[in-house]
C-alpha cells in the first residue's frame, strides 16, 4: 500500500502531465485520478480541491526549475555564467521531451488558464520575479546596481517573450536566438 506521500506525488506526476498536455481547464479530477491509480479520496485526502492541486502543482514546477537553474549554476560565481546558467534552465525546460511536445512556460500557460487573484496567479508571478531577481544578482556582478536591474527586466522580457513562442512553434530554436543575444547584451557590459 502505497505511503501518503507517495500517493501525494502520484497525484501531482499525473497532474503536472495532463495540465500541461492538455491544460487546467481541460483536465478533469477524474482524469487525473485514472492516471494517478489511486482512488477519489486519495485526491481530497491530499489536497483540498482540485484548486489546492494546481496552486501545489505549480510550486513543484517551479522548483524543478530551480533544480535546473541550480545545476547549471554549479559552484560557479561569474556574472556571466550566473546570467547563462538561467537561460540554460529555459532551455532544459523546452528540450525536456514532453510527451504531446513542447507547450511553452507550463507556469506562464497555467496562468493564463486561471482568473485574477487566483492563488496560482500568485505562484506564478513569485517565480518569475525570482527568476528576474537572480538575473538581477548576478548582472549586479558585472555592472551597477541601476544598470543591473534594467538589464535583468530586459532580459526576462527576451526569455518570456521568446518560451512563449517557442512555445507556439513547438521548439527551443527562438529560445536559443534570444540565448545569442543575451549573452551579447551581457558581455557589453
Amino acid at each position: 500500500m502505497a505511503t501518503r506521500s507517495e500517493t501525494r506525488d502520484k497525484l501531482l506526476e499525473a497532474a503536472a502531465r495532463l495540465f500541461y498536455a492538455h491544460g487546467i481547464s481541460a483536465t478533469g479530477i477524474d482524469a487525473i485520478i485514472a492516471e494517478a491509480g489511486v482512488a477519489k479520496m486519495s485526491l481530497y485526502n491530499n489536497f483540498e480541491s482540485k484548486s489546492g492541486l494546481v496552486v501545489a502543482y505549480l510550486q513543484v514546477r517551479h522548483e524543478q526549475w530551480l533544480e535546473l537553474y541550480r545545476a547549471r549554476l554549479g559552484d560557479s560565481s561569474d556574472g556571466e555564467a550566473g546570467v547563462q546558467a538561467v537561460v540554460d534552465a529555459y532551455l532544459d525546460h523546452a528540450e525536456a521531451g514532453y510527451e504531446h511536445g513542447f507547450r511553452g512556460c507550463g507556469l506562464l500557460n497555467a496562468a493564463a488558464e486561471l482568473p485574477a487573484g487566483d492563488p496560482g496567479r500568485a505562484v506564478v508571478a513569485g517565480h518569475k520575479q525570482q527568476v528576474e531577481a537572480l538575473l538581477r544578482d548576478h548582472l549586479a556582478r558585472v555592472t551597477d546596481e541601476r544598470r543591473a536591474a534594467e538589464l535583468a527586466e530586459q532580459i526576462s522580457f527576451l526569455l518570456e517573450g521568446s518560451i512563449s513562442r517557442a512555445g507556439l512553434e513547438g521548439n527551443s530554436e527562438l529560445l536559443h536566438r534570444a540565448k545569442t543575444l543575451i549573452i551579447a547584451l551581457v558581455r557589453a557590459l
